[in-house]
């Protein structure tokens, strides 16, 4: 792989990860209709880096949150499992993390599919057509009045919903923030909370599914001397995504989330084009 190459997949990831049009669709179109891959032992490594670096970009972002949340894990493991007093008021960590940990409930319904979701990277004109169908899922949302639910009035089963929501953006072309966050803003999430709360969901998910990942990456095989062009990609991915978590920010509070659903159709009409003509 050359490092321009690894540049440019790292800027579409960090790019495409969490602005809603879908990651996984983009890098498996790239991948398919124009031959950008890795060498044979070390695609599977540069996708764990690629995460690696997405994962970086949501830690920077929400880094106090963060922050928060593992103080507040870490005083409750080391009291030995019983809260102290000032832990058992109803803070918004507290609450956040309960929330977070039901949004990843419904991601073990996708492991015994998790073979035939992956399958479908290599069918362009079904990547195509679920980007239209993200397009659809962003245009409508946008409809949807602002709501005033948060980390302190949200109930389990607004997480379920949007963990839900993450589950089924597995399938590649659906994008999996602007599932969950217009699956958010369907259950009454305010605009801001939507978006931090579907950024901060994904990082278990993401981890947990990078971790298969890089199982199956040594079983495949690594070029320890293209480690450097990967790092390279990740680090691009890391900037990327910090720069796209800021503009989706933005655009949404703005009621321009919607606008990417024209972006969406665009791309997705191309590739189902592309492929039949090829």
């Amino acid at each position: 792989m050359s490092v321009l190459s690894a540049v440019f997949l790292g800027l579409v990831q960090g790019l495409t990860e969490f602005l809603p049009v879908s990651s996984s669709g983009h890098l498996s179109v790239l991948q398919n209709l124009f031959v950008m891959e890795t060498s044979e032992n070390g695609r599977l490594f540069f996708d764990v880096m690629l995460h690696v670096g997405t994962l970086v970009s949501i830690c920077a972002v929400y880094r106090k949150g963060i922050a928060e949340m593992a103080l507040l894990l870490t005083g409750f493991i080391k009291n030995g499992g019983q809260p102290r007093y000032e832990m058992k008021k109803p803070v918004k960590a507290q609450r956040l993390i309960i929330m977070l940990a039901a949004s990843v409930l419904p991601l073990f319904l996708i492991i015994p599919v998790r073979k035939y979701t992956e399958k479908l990277f290599y069918s362009t004109v079904f990547i195509g057509i679920a980007l239209i169908i993200t397009g659809i899922m962003l245009f409508v949302s946008d409809k949807f009045a602002p709501g005033k639910k948060n980390e302190r009035n949200m109930t389990v089963k607004d997480a379920l919903i949007v963990g839900l929501c993450q589950a089924v953006a597995v399938i590649p072309g659906l994008s999996r923030s602007g599932a969950t966050i217009s699956g958010g803003l369907a259950c009454g999430f305010d605009r801001e909370f939507s978006i931090r709360f579907s950024f901060l969901m994904s990082i278990p998910a993401v981890l947990g599914a990078t971790l298969i990942t890089l199982v199956d990456a040594f079983k495949e095989g690594i070029e320890v001397s293209l480690i450097p062009v990967f790092l390279l990609g990740a680090v691009v991915a890391a900037g990327a995504g910090i720069a796209a978590i800021k503009l989706i920010e933005r655009l949404s509070l703005r009621g321009h989330f919607g606008k990417f659903a024209y972006y969406c159709w665009i791309i997705g009409l191309l590739t189902v084009i592309l492929t039949l003509i090829a």
